[in-house]
């Protein structure tokens, strides 16, 4: 082989690595729950709160004990985006980013969680691991009964949501330590300085039945 193939050589392989660190990923195959690790609080069988029915992961969260399915795969700087809706109730879940030591309070691993209860989608809730938002978006006041709000790190934007039983669009993006939440196309926070730079990712189970579809990831 000549040098000057195997320096093409050596360039298409450079190129090549670089597409795929650049390139959109499936976290949801859309059949089966393959990546996926789960933790339920009081040790039950997670098939009976995760399923898969016609191409969504089906959580059943109402009447059952908290519980996360993990990525078995932990990621750095990436832009993901996934769409969630609520077949019944509206209610309360979220995607947890940088996800470490297990049942770090609660179910809930060491992480930061991107909110997506509905009405609240976007807000940033510290679990262990933390993000800087603007002194203006921080609550000024703590209920006494709602002291965990200490740890809530508020959106700036509301009305994204749409109506419950539609489809919303979640995109997170990872970048440097700059953690961004877009709802159905809107900008509604940005924390800096985060106090983690990799892990897994979690969705959780917390009291309520809600459907995920489409999870896809774009490792930087």
């Amino acid at each position: 082989m000549t040098t000057l193939l195997k320096k093409l050589l050596v360039l298409l392989l450079i190129s090549g690595a670089s597409l795929r660190a650049g390139e959109w990923q499936a976290l949801f195959d859309g059949q089966t729950l393959q990546g996926w690790t789960f933790d339920v609080l009081d040790n039950s069988d997670p098939a009976s709160i995760f399923s898969v029915r016609d191409g969504v992961i089906d959580i059943k969260g109402a009447g059952k004990s908290t519980a996360v399915m993990r990525t078995t795969k932990s990621f750095g700087d990436f832009e993901m985006t996934f769409e969630w809706r609520w077949p019944g109730e509206p209610g309360n879940s979220g995607c947890l980013l940088f996800c470490s030591t297990p049942r770090n309070r609660n179910i809930w691993p060491k992480s930061l969680e991107v909110q997506l209860e509905s009405g609240n989608a976007g807000d940033f809730i510290t679990i262990g691991e933390d993000v800087t938002i603007p002194e203006s978006q921080r609550l000024k006041v703590i209920p006494e009964n709602q002291s965990w709000k200490v740890r809530l790190r508020p959106k700036h934007t509301d009305g994204a949501e749409r109506p419950a039983g539609e489809w919303n669009r979640m995109r997170i993006v990872v970048q440097d330590g700059v953690v961004t939440a877009e709802v159905n196309g809107v900008m509604v926070n940005r924390g800096t300085n985060a106090t983690a730079s990799s892990g897994q990712i979690c969705l959780q189970s917390e009291k309520a039945d809600v459907q995920y579809r489409y999870l896809r990831i774009k490792p930087e």
